[in-house]
């Protein structure tokens, strides 16, 4: 299990080296919100991105088709990004366990932590990673 309170610079470059397909839970089509930005940036730099919001599905964010649920999304993939509030995370883990292929990586975004609610996703196999930004991550290690 992952400390999360320090994550080790190579665990982050590997967890965003590795992936190519990201559902981005929480996503907005507002582009003055923190989730489209994101969701901007991960796509100018070759990651496929899912938006996963139950409000605008079958619309699109940024081109992309919004889905109301990780279950509804056809592909596999390899990271949940979650722009939920903290509370919400337990919920995002359980949907991700019941996905018949389960992502590599849980990822919270800046603010999200709940060490408990990820507890079962660590256990199985899921790496995880909270309270952190892959646009801020990037840049930072130079990927």
């Amino acid at each position: 299990m992952a400390d999360h309170d320090n994550y080790e610079d190579d665990y982050i470059a590997a967890i965003l080296d590795e992936t190519r397909t990201i559902a981005l839970v929480g996503a907005s089509p507002k582009a003055d919100r923190p989730s489209f930005g994101v969701m901007q940036y991960l796509l100018s730099k070759g990651y496929t991105v899912i938006p996963v919001n139950p409000g605008q599905a079958g619309k699109e964010i940024l081109g992309q088709k919004v889905y109301a649920s990780l279950a509804d999304i056809p592909d596999e993939i390899d990271m949940i990004d979650v722009f939920r509030a903290p509370e919400y995370l337990g919920e995002v883990v359980s949907d991700a366990l019941a996905l018949s292929s389960r992502p590599k990586v849980i990822w919270g975004q800046l603010s999200v932590r709940d060490d408990a609610a990820v507890e079962p996703a660590e256990a199985a196999g899921i790496k995880v990673v909270m309270d952190r930004c892959p646009a801020i991550e990037i840049p930072r290690l130079g990927l």
